[in-house]
């Protein structure tokens, strides 16, 4: 027997039996949509008759230069046979017409990426007979039309500019608005012109052989898994490029035989805000493409209720089985054929951030999943959309009063977007990527091939489509703020403008949309980035962190940071700069006097008066985070950068010495010049700072030390709980650390005893440099922490300096694939993550409870935070905007060791 590349929808159990039993195995053997109709037929759900192509067979058809693979095409045959039993119809019969739809489908759904052909199996011939058959010589043209339509464009390639100018002349001609208004003569007409368009375009006459038909769309469906809207939205969505799609040739059902058919899309719960409430649209007498094409304004699903209410009933009953047999929201598309309801797809529904937490939680207490299926449904990158800017409550009262408010839309896809107008997806890429503007992309309707353009782009603004339409579901799909369906927008792409109510936008102007409420204004308005209040999000957070080993903490360098980061659930600072706080306008010229000293009384002078600014910021640290630890890092640039750029400082001296008239600021300049030349290094991130800077200008730190432990035993005193760790930064050598550490813990042991406090502490050190991670078995006889700096031991791992590899030639080894992906971004886990692994093993076996962090940027990514996890680490450090997010990633990761399923 032959391979077997295509399965009946009811042969669900030898798709099974072929993958050894395994869902996720056939789901990416028939793909999506293939299984869920097979599993739907199994259920005895309403399914029209049909059969899958497989992904393997579209893997092997691409492999052999776009080719059937052997014994493929007969099965097809075989299968379209049995459709044939079933429906007791037969394909290319003018008296008794099976015609089929041809749909792609691959294991992860890509709404409106790959290709559909509906009606195929019409000819000439068989339209006329299928006109006798049902008395509706109108619907016959109207679904014959669509095929030459459909195959044209997917099949053969042909623009539909042609064929819409055919149609709104026909409008027109016939004097109506909607094309379910047109005749049967009307259809007909547009039919003829339809095929020239056709013969003119291709060179052949409209294939009067439905075998042809139904092969060509097979080899389309194909080939569009290539196709550059399907590769983008695949490396968007990081879905692998080697899966293929399955082709699903289905039995046609009709939504346009009259005003009791209809057809539609629907989520079983609200994809914006995850109320639970079927939400949709349909359309009377139309077929499927009409709905998401957004060509024809759709009616909302409750609406169907009424017009047909025992359709609805069905379907809504429909509906609830299917959410509680997949036990998540599904997105379902229907087709009402003269009362009788068919469901033609059933898959998990493309939702925002906010619908996807509120989902979660409501189906843990409906009790269709569990909470720990509950945290792994959620993404980490949906939890960073909550923290997406908004505009302000006065912001937007602000903008209507000053009449800027200029139409409100279906509020779709959530959050604020502010940006210039661009008419096209070509353009807003363009602008977007090789210019830096902000924008937001203005269509009539977004189609598939616009997909690059609405990546690009801030957020997407239509003046037609609904909730269902391929604007909103890729808005939602990536996070994009969206308002779509806004009829009062009249758009000229001829002018390349946009007329609300009189009033005109041009392309590269600036407009605002509020996807949260639907509201567009014209302008800028400013965003904020709002708190995390969100009942249902705090909810996951905390059975997250009731799954979770490893800690989060936050960098947080002044009380307000730290306060926010408690708020967002930090257990405590994991790094505090202390050289942000010497930046500050009133402290900086003190600093500048330290670095200048010529004698120690003027140094001492520096440090006396910088004392007390360190003490005061470190005591609001720690009464904002009582209770809790936070690692303060000594003093970590080099001095340089604390005085004027060079370039800057030759430029006054030399105007000074021309003018001749402040002597006095001549006599200031020139001093801090030599001394910027004294200092002067070749390479100054590897150079005087760090411990090195500590041990070399000890004074200064042992200042920072003091004011550290001054201000612990001032808060305890007050009533507070503080929990200082110092970390001495940038060690390479165990000696480095001796003579450091041990200087430093005298000056703390010392204030203790003045002050008659004793404080909770801990001594520790940064590791960021290659041989400290080597040697950490030594470096942790001293060291009671280490905390990984993750950016630059990658730049000394690699030895590249980040801030030009990431302009250039970074960008360069990712796009060859010499580097999978920036190691500035997620760890490096063969070489960077390797010396991370050492460093704990190594320092555990000197010190078993020693307590090992990170605290670069890589704590608040949640790839790198299931790396930590991994070679556990104590804890991770991030932004305080990023906790929430390694907070459900350490969540997952601890879930997913233990084998817990999202399923």
């Amino acid at each position: 027997m032959s391979y077997k590349w295509v399965y009946l929808f009811d042969e669900v159990e030898a798709a099974e039996k072929h993958v050894g039993g395994d869902w996720d195995k056939v789901r990416g053997l028939l793909g999506g949509k293939g299984a869920n109709l097979a599993d739907m037929t199994r259920a005895g759900v309403p399914v029209p008759p049909g059969f899958t192509v497989t992904t393997e067979a579209c893997n092997a058809y691409l492999a052999a230069g776009e080719k059937f693979p052997p014994g493929m095409w007969e099965q097809q045959l075989e299968a379209l046979k049995e459709v044939e039993k079933k429906t007791g119809k037969k394909f290319g019969d003018p008296n008794n017409p099976l015609l089929v739809s041809c749909r792609s489908g691959a294991k992860f759904s890509m709404p409106g990426m790959m290709d559909t052909v509906l009606n195929i199996g019409l000819t000439d011939e068989v339209v006329e007979g299928m006109a006798k058959l049902t008395g509706d010589p109108r619907f016959a043209y109207d679904s014959y039309r669509r095929l030459i339509q459909m195959f044209g464009s997917v099949v053969m390639g042909i623009a539909d500019e042609p064929f819409e100018e055919v149609l709104t002349e026909a409008r027109h001609k016939a004097g109506v608005a909607s094309d379910s208004d047109l005749k049967a003569d009307d259809w007909k007409e547009v039919t003829r012109k339809f095929k020239e368009i056709f013969k003119e375009q291709t060179g052949r006459d409209f294939p009067q052989d439905p075998m042809e038909q139904m092969r060509l769309a097979t080899e389309a469906v194909f080939k569009s898994w290539n196709g550059k809207r399907a590769i983008d939205y695949r490396n968007a969505a990081k879905i692998a490029h080697d899966l293929g799609t399955g082709v699903n040739i289905v039995t046609m059902v009709f939504g346009n035989m009259g005003n009791d058919s209809a057809t539609g899309v629907a989520m079983t719960r609200n994809g914006s805000t995850g109320e639970k409430h079927i939400e949709g649209d349909y359309l009377t007498n139309a077929q499927g493409e009409d709905v998401v094409a957004g060509i024809r304004h759709t009616k909302s699903l409750d609406e169907l209720k009424t017009e047909m209410p025992q359709s609805y009933a069905e379907f809504a009953a429909i509906c609830e089985r299917l959410e509680k047999h997949y036990k998540e929201m599904q997105d379902v598309e229907f087709t009402i054929e003269r009362g009788k309801l068919w469901m033609l797809q059933t898959r998990d529904g493309k939702r925002t951030a906010q619908a996807a937490v509120k989902i979660a939680v409501d189906m843990v207490e409906e009790g269709l999943i569990t909470k720990e299926q509950a945290v792994l449904r959620v993404s980490p990158d949906q939890v960073d959309f909550f923290l997406h800017p908004q505009f302000s409550a006065e912001a937007k009262k602000a903008a209507i009063a000053e009449g800027n408010k200029i139409a409100v839309g279906l509020n779709v896809s959530p959050g604020a977007a502010v940006g210039v107008v661009a008419f096209d997806a070509d353009l807003a890429e363009k602008w977007a990527k090789e210019e830096g503007k902000e924008v937001i992309m203005v269509r009539p309707e977004t189609k598939p091939d616009d997909v690059h353009g609405m990546l690009a782009a801030k957020g997407i603004l239509t003046s037609r489509g609904g909730r269902t339409s391929h604007a909103a579901l890729v808005a939602r799909q990536f996070g994009k703020p969206a308002v779509v369906g806004v009829a009062a927008l009249e758009i000229d792409l001829v002018k390349r403008q946009m007329n609300v109510d009189g009033r005109v936008l041009k392309e590269g102007d600036w407009v605002s949309i509020d996807g949260t409420s639907g509201d567009v204004f014209a302008g800028k308005i400013e965003t904020k980035v709002p708190d995390i209040n969100d009942p249902y999000l705090i909810k996951l957070l905390s059975w997250a962190d009731e799954a979770r080993r490893l800690q989060v903490w936050a960098n947080a360098d002044y009380p307000v940071d730290a306060e926010r980061a408690r708020r967002f659930g930090a257990q405590g600072i994991g790094l505090c700069r202390t050289e942000h706080m010497f930046f500050e306008t009133v402290r900086l010229p003190h600093v500048q006097k330290l670095i200048l000293a010529k004698d120690e009384a003027t140094q001492a002078e520096a440090l006396a008066t910088l004392l007390p600014y360190q003490r005061e910021d470190f005591a609001g640290l720690f009464k904002a985070m009582t209770g809790l630890p936070v690692i303060v890092r000594l003093i970590d640039p080099p001095l340089h950068e604390f005085l004027p750029a060079h370039d800057v400082l030759l430029r006054e001296v030399t105007e000074l010495k021309i003018t001749g008239k402040d002597p006095a600021a001549l006599a200031e300049k020139e001093e801090m010049l030599a001394a910027v030349e004294r200092m002067h290094e070749a390479n100054p991130m590897l150079g005087l700072r760090g411990v090195r800077l500590g041990i070399h200008l000890a004074e200064l730190t042992k200042m920072q030390v003091r004011a550290i432990f001054e201000a612990a035993c001032q808060v305890k005193k007050d009533g507070f709980d503080p929990h200082p760790e110092v970390m001495i930064p940038l060690t390479s050598h165990v000696n480095e650390l001796k003579v450091q550490q041990t200087a430093l813990e005298e000056v703390a042991k010392q204030v203790m005893a003045e002050q008659g406090v004793t404080v909770d502490y801990k001594f520790g050190t940064m590791i960021e440099i290659p041989r400290a991670a080597l040697t950490a078995d030594q470096m942790a006889e001293y060291a009671q922490f280490f905390s990984y700096g993750t950016n630059d031991l990658t730049q000394t791992t690699f030895g590249i300096s980040r801030d030009d590899a990431e302009k250039g030639f970074l960008i360069e080894y990712m796009e060859k694939k010499i580097l999978p992906e920036n190691p500035f971004a997620s760890i490096d886990e063969d070489g960077v993550g390797k010396l991370m692994e050492m460093g704990v093993k190594l320092g555990r076996q000197t010190r078993p409870d020693l307590e090992v962090g990170i605290c670069g940027e890589h704590g608040g990514d949640p790839k790198s935070v299931f790396f930590c996890h991994k070679i556990g680490l104590n804890y991770v450090s991030c932004s305080p905007f990023r906790v929430p997010i390694a907070r459900l990633a350490a969540g997952q990761v601890a879930l997913k060791e233990k084998g817990v399923s999202a399923k």
